[in-house]
Formats: structure tokens, sequence, C-alpha cells
């Protein structure tokens, strides 16, 4: 590892790209601590903390988007929106290129097109960047985290908005950069340093919360078993990150005068987990809904029991007390879409399965390969060319998507299930899974193989090559060299 780490400063345009990126994360994390002017920051940070303490439904839904802004929404910075509008708009564009003809061909047309395509996203953004930012402000104002003297200002909403727009164009730009001058994926490097930045807070929770004396906090048990679950979890995350089944793919053998070409075999590798973290994030943010729903009726029913005892109170009446049957429904509702308990759980397992299979029917086309791989004289052995082969894949990546889906199921459901099982703060138990976890993993083995994939390039041992007597790797040959 150590002499791995010393070869990528050997190479000079590899270690450029390495330092590019590192500092272009340097800035990122300075403009995370850069605050919106206008907002009361230190209420502002009370009421989330008050609302965590809570878990009510917004500090939810601000602890989901914080995954893409690295925590900026509960001190409101330039950044605060992070870089998730241009993910959406990306997302978006994906899905919009299977369904509309125009898009689709214009993806297929190559750097040209896909060019254009990335000229709309850009322009996307900008309109949800908009929204979004008017969206926020507006929730902070009805709160009154927005200082008096800047609630009613029209300048100064043109100038908070401008300024949140403008710093997730600017990570928009510093995502671009990183994959033109850096190594890894620009966008999905800014997501990994939001997360890894939440670490030393969670740390620091943990710290406060181990005491050995006391049995309502974590001791060296407790302590030993959440370490092992963090291990085990970023184990089983890498091997299905890497996981998939190889199906064999024979070429066709051509006659050409007496030499005969072609007849080769070759695999077709299908990725066990093939739709990522893409499910877990559209299950994620649609769950957040019926908590907040159920949550504000609960508190709409409360406010109604209350006004009509106060107006029996008014006429002389006894107020009888009792529940009624909307108050019953809406607080069994409210409760049972917590977090942890076991109708959301369930309901939350379902959304996972079915927006793998969603992701995987947008992505995966059975009928393309089928055809792709009849224009190049290939076939899989026993297979007939054609709709046969095409039937054999779909039922092939259905299955593998069902083993994958319940992984991202476990992984999805299991830091809530701490949380509220163990009684772990939430800051803790969210890097024992979840989106954030699935990112950072995922993340961190592109960035190894593509360091991998310059260090081979040019003779030196990567991270799993074994270097000779020089350092370098030398020709890996199987058997006697002749």
């Amino acid at each position: 590892m150590i002499s791995t780490l010393l070869n990528i400063f050997k190479v000079q345009e590899l270690r450029n790209k390495v330092l590019f990126t590192l500092g272009m994360l340097f800035v990122f994390r300075i403009g995370h601590w850069i605050p919106l002017p206008g907002v009361d920051q230190e209420a502002l940070a009370k009421a989330f903390n008050q609302a965590s303490q809570e878990g009510s439904a917004v500090a939810k839904l601000v602890s989901f988007v914080a995954i893409f802004s690295g925590g900026a929404l509960s001190h409101s910075t330039i950044f605060g929106l992070g870089i998730m509008p241009y993910i959406t708009a990306g997302i978006i564009f994906q899905l919009l290129a299977s369904v509309l003809p125009a898009l689709k061909k214009l993806q297929e047309e190559g750097p040209s097109g896909r060019q254009k395509i990335m000229e709309y996203t850009r322009y996307v953004t900008l309109g949800i960047c908009v929204v979004q930012g008017i969206g926020w402000l507006g929730y902070l104002s009805q709160q009154g985290l927005i200082l008096q003297a800047w609630r009613e200002n029209v300048v100064w909403w043109v100038m908070a908005v401008t300024a949140l727009t403008a710093g997730c164009m600017f990570l928009m730009w510093l995502g671009e950069q990183i994959d033109k001058h850096g190594i890894g994926n620009g966008a999905s490097m800014i997501i990994m340093a939001g997360i890894l930045g939440g670490m030393p807070g969670a740390i620091n929770t943990l710290y406060e919360s181990f005491d050995v004396r006391d049995p309502n906090k974590i001791g060296f048990m407790g302590l030993f078993l959440l370490i092992g679950c963090f291990v085990a979890v970023v184990g089983s995350s890498v091997l299905m990150q890497v996981a998939q089944r190889r199906i064999t793919v024979q070429q066709a053998k051509h006659t050409r005068g007496r030499k005969v070409f072609g007849g080769q075999r070759s695999y077709l590798p299908l990725r066990v987990n093939h739709g990522g973290v893409m499910p877990i994030i559209f299950a994620s943010s649609l769950m957040i809904f019926p908590t907040f729903i159920f949550t504000q009726l609960k508190e709409f029913a409360n406010q109604g029991a209350a006004a009509r005892m106060q107006a029996e109170i008014a006429q002389g009446i006894v107020p009888s007390g009792d529940t009624t049957t909307w108050q019953a429904i809406t607080a069994f509702l409210a409760d049972a879409f917590q977090p942890g308990d076991y109708p959301y759980v369930i309901v939350y397992i379902m959304m996972v399965y079915f927006f793998s299979y969603f992701w995987i029917t947008v992505q995966f086309n059975p009928e393309e390969i089928s055809k792709q791989l009849k224009e190049h004289g290939s076939f899989i052995p026993g297979l007939r060319p054609g709709p046969r082969t095409a039937e054999y894949l779909e039922t092939v990546m259905n299955r593998m998507t069902y083993v994958g889906a319940g992984f991202l199921a476990v992984l999805a459901v299991m830091p809530t299930v701490i949380n509220r099982g163990m009684n772990i703060d939430y800051n803790v138990s969210q890097f024992l899974g979840g989106t954030g976890l699935l990112i950072v993993v995922a993340v961190i083995m592109d960035f190894l193989q593509r360091v991998e994939a310059n260090l081979l390039m040019r003779n030196y041992s990567g991270f799993l090559g074994e270097a000779g007597d020089d350092g370098e790797a030398g020709p890996r040959l199987r058997g006697p060299r002749f």
C-alpha cells in the first residue's frame, strides 16, 4: 500500500490530477462555511437541533438533503443547495433519454450529442436552483429564521436566491473541472466530501455517548459491536458493488480461404447491483412525504380538538376529553410511519424493490443487447440469437435484481433500525448503512480503479498488483516464459 501511494506521486501527470482533485475539494469545504447573509444562524442551528431530537419530518428531509449538500442547510451557507439540483437534472434527462426518441437519437450521436444534452442539463439545473432556493428561503421566513430587517426586503430576496443559485452552479463547474483535469467523477467526489465531512461529528457524538459506568450509554461491548457492524457493512457493500454474473458469449467462426477467424469466447458481465444507489435515493425521497403529511394531519386534528374543547368551555359545557376517531386515525398513521417502525420499514423495503426493478427497466434493454450480439456475429451457447437471447437475458437480470434489491433494502433500513433498536444517535447510525455509505463506497472504488488503470498503464504496480524488486510491475504471465 505504501509503495503504491509513493508510485502515485512518481508519475507527474497522475500526481497533478490527484493534487488538483484535492484542491477542488478543499475549495468546496471552504465554501461550505461561508454563511448566507440575512439568516439568523444561531436560531437556525437551535431550531434544527431541537427538530432532530424530536424526530420531526422537516429534520428528516434536511438530513436526506444534507447527504448531497454536506449538511450546509443546517447553517444555511452559499453552498446550501449543494450539487443536488445538478444531479436531479441529470437523472431527469437520463430517464427522458429512454422515453423520448429525439433525446435518444441525440445521445447516440456521440460526443457532440452528449455535449448538447449536457447544455440542456445546465439550463434545467439553473431553473431547479431558483425554485428550490425560493422554497428554502420561504420556509426560513415562515419559521422566523430570517432577520427582521431583511425579511420584507425584495433586494435581499433577489440577492439570497442569486447566492444559492450561484453556489450550486459553481459546484457544478467545480465538478466538471474535476472531470476534465482531475481524477474521478466530479459530482460524486463532491458528494463524498460532504458525507465524509460529517464523520468527525459522528465520532465526537460516539465519544460523548461512551461511558462504561453508565448502563444507559455505550460501553466496550457496544463500541466493539458498532465497529464490527461498520466493517461488515462496508465489506458487504464492496462485495455487492463488484459482484457480477458472467454470461459466456461465443463468437461465430468465419472461414476465408484456408484460414478460420473468430471462435473466441468472451463474457458478458451483468452486475448484481445494477441500479447502484439510485433505488435507495428514490425510495428515501418519497418516504419523507407520508411521514411529513401524516405528522401534519395529526397536528391539525389535535388543534381542531383543542378548538372544539375551548368552544364547549365558552358555552358552559363540560368537555368530555374523549379522543375522536379522526384523532385516533391520524395518530396511528403518524406513529406508524416514523422511521424505524414496522409499517414504515415494510413500505420502505417495498419501495426499494419497486425502484430497483424500475431502474433496470429504464437502463437495461435486453433486446438491444441481443441485437448487438447478433450484429457482431456473437451468440450465447445453447440459445438462438434474437428474441430467445433477449428473453434469457431478461430472466437472468430479473433474478439478480431480486438479490440486489434485497441487499439494498437491508442496507437502507439498517440505520433507522439501529437508531431505534439500540438507541444510537442517527448521526452515528447513518454510517452503518443507507445512501451515504453506498455513495462513499462506490466513489472510492471508482477512484481506486482509475488510479490503478493509470499506474498499470505506466508499468507501475497498482493496489491489486505485485511489484518487483525495482518497484515496477513486470509482465504477469501464467506458466513458463519463452
